[in-house]
């Protein structure tokens, strides 16, 4: 247990160290591209739970929903560096500055979001249409709260 404990905090240091060393460019291109797939990933659950409910197809949903939860889960917060609200990536961001300013509010939506893909991913392998599509839901909501708060319009 301490082993993991120590092999844990030596992985975030390293971690930290390499991000101090990236470019805000290059943060901003990682986290676009981030969450250009988790996009995608919700697109192909909406397909075939909103749009299409005749197309369900579990292995789909299963690898969607686990695509969802690994970004969720994958540090992603790392990436928005100080400065990192201004600048491009494939395009220009749309941080707005309050992210790095409302620590609390940020960790709310962070951890809605963590909590509901996890749990998206959980009903998803039980193959329950109705349960993933009611999750779904959920998720959608957590992005939508942060896209609200943290994001600026598309121009």
């Amino acid at each position: 247990m301490k082993s993991k404990l120590l092999l844990s905090l030596v992985a975030v240091t390293l971690a930290g160290s390499a991000l101090a060393q990236v470019k805000n460019e290059d943060a901003i291109k990682w986290r676009q591209s981030g969450y250009a797939v988790m996009a995608w990933n919700m697109g192909k659950l909406k397909a075939m739970l909103v749009d299409n409910p005749a197309s369900f197809n579990k292995d789909q949903a299963v690898a969607a929903a686990n695509t969802i939860a690994a970004l969720a889960n994958s540090g992603m917060g790392a990436l928005y560096l100080p400065g990192s609200d201004k600048g491009k990536g494939w395009v220009e961001t749309r941080v707005k500055p309050e992210l790095f300013t409302d620590g609390e509010g940020v960790k709310k939506v962070a951890i809605a979001f963590n909590k509901e893909a996890n749990e998206l991913a959980k009903l998803a392998a039980t193959g329950d249409a109705a349960a993933i599509k009611a999750q779904f839901g959920k998720v959608g909501e957590t992005c939508k709260s942060c896209h609200d708060k943290f994001r600026k319009e598309e121009k």
